[in-house]
């Protein structure tokens, strides 16, 4: 039995799709706290970059920002909305939680 609870398919062709993604993303994808597909981190990695003007660095943080939001979410649907994870701050990131660290 697998210890992961997820909706994700899993395929060669999927894994492929993965490989084709560019190196900064695939770095982020491995140190994300949600099982991103690639298509859907590809989409949010396009939307990024143009938002960031290019700045691989940059469309990173607005990342971390988006997956905060997606826990923030996520936390108000499981836990309700007094979570504390269920609140993010300006930064995106959930209270009393340092940033991200350097990539």
């Amino acid at each position: 039995m697998r210890n992961v609870a997820t909706g994700l398919k899993r395929s060669a062709m999927s894994m492929r799709r993965f490989d084709r993604l560019p190196p900064e993303l695939r770095r982020w994808l491995h140190d994300a706290a949600l099982p991103w597909s690639a298509a859907s981190a590809q989409k949010l990695w396009a939307r990024a970059l143009r938002r960031a003007g290019g700045d691989a660095a940059a469309a990173q943080e607005l990342l971390d920002r988006a997956q905060a939001r997606a826990l923030a979410r996520d936390a108000r649907d499981i836990w309700g909305p007094g979570h504390p994870a269920a609140r993010i701050s300006a930064d995106g990131n959930p209270p009393n939680r340092p940033g991200p660290g350097p990539r």
